[in-house]
């Protein structure tokens, strides 16, 4: 009789044993990303999940992507992180400061990897760029370190440029950046605001009239990504150039683009997710800065407004669209 419960015993242990080890196997690590509209197309996130794809990932098989989105919502940040932290994700992924701030202070274990805009660093987000410290790393594309040399090529692109408008949305400093590159170009800014969720866009440019701008350049922001075949009408509507901080802008009829190449940053940015997937920690992964930079140039825009890129500037070109 005790040898017969003994069996039982031991295959009760054996069993509660196999069945656990079946249940760890079979959990699927989950992805939280937090963009900002979720009617505006995600290139760059589609770029992210196929190079996932590429180190081996498919999707409902051994990976899961969990979506949550701002709309633009300053307010709503904290919520949507808290509860993609409640749902203990295993990354959370973002392109926006303000969901990778508060993630910070919402978590401090679970991996939170970064394709951002501003330098991580001063914003606060980790200690350095070599040594991230904390749960924090991934990529940022340092589009404000790249403001003087967007204006310095307004300045060669339109004859006489003295007043540039910066389209961004109250709360972001991306006004704040421009301005030490406009004194050292002898150029006027003009804050053009746009306030979400409803952003009134042509109030905007009809202020840029107003201010006499010549050109504009719009801010990578939150909840402006949704806006952006808008905005790049108005601008041929109303003649003026503009800027893009994102390459998506000029694909769209914008005159022009700079800035890191955003196919290389969401590449390795599924690179950093790997490597965390696999047992590395985010303190020990240096947040990496862009090594690729690209001038987009949309002659077929600059035709409809009236600008001709002169061939200096031209041949610098790493992609026209004619």
């Amino acid at each position: 009789m005790k040898l017969i419960i003994s069996l039982w015993l031991l295959a009760t242990v054996f069993l509660t044993t196999v069945s656990a080890q079946a249940q760890q196997a079979a959990k699927i690590p989950r992805i939280g990303i937090v963009r900002g509209d979720p009617n505006a197309p995600a290139p760059s996130i589609k770029i992210f999940r196929q190079a996932l794809q590429e180190l081996g990932y498919v999707e409902g098989e051994n990976i899961l992507f969990e979506y949550r989105y701002t709309e633009g919502n300053r307010e709503r940040v904290s919520a949507i992180v808290a509860e993609l932290v409640g749902l203990k994700v295993d990354v959370l992924f973002s392109t926006q400061a303000i969901v990778v701030r508060a993630a910070k202070q919402a978590t401090k274990t679970i991996p939170i990897v970064m394709a951002i805009t501003p330098d991580p660093v001063a914003a606060g987000l980790v200690d350095s760029l070599a040594r991230p410290g904390g749960n924090i790393t991934g990529l940022t594309s340092l589009a404000r370190n790249l403001s003087g040399k967007r204006l310095e090529l307004l300045t060669e692109m339109i004859p006489r440029l003295s007043r540039v408008g910066i389209l961004s949305v109250p709360g972001f400093s991306a006004f704040d950046d421009y301005k030490p590159a406009a004194r050292g170009l002898n150029l006027s800014l003009q804050f053009l605001e746009v306030r979400l969720p409803t952003p009134d866009l042509p109030r905007a440019f009809q202020v840029a009239v107003k201010e006499r701008v010549s050109a504009i350049i719009t801010a990578s922001v939150p909840g402006l990504s949704g806006y952006r075949k808008q905005i790049v009408d108005l601008a041929v509507q109303n003649r003026l150039p503009l800027m893009s901080e994102s390459v998506l802008a000029v694909e769209a009829g914008g005159l022009a683009f700079y800035g890191a190449k955003e196919e290389e940053i969401f590449r390795r940015a599924a690179i950093y997710v790997d490597k965390i997937l696999k047992g590395a920690k985010p303190a020990d992964l240096p947040v990496e800065q862009p090594m690729k930079f690209e001038l987009v140039i949309n002659l077929k825009t600059a035709k409809q407004i009236g600008v001709t890129i002169p061939p200096n500037v031209l041949v610098r070109a790493d992609k026209v669209i004619r």
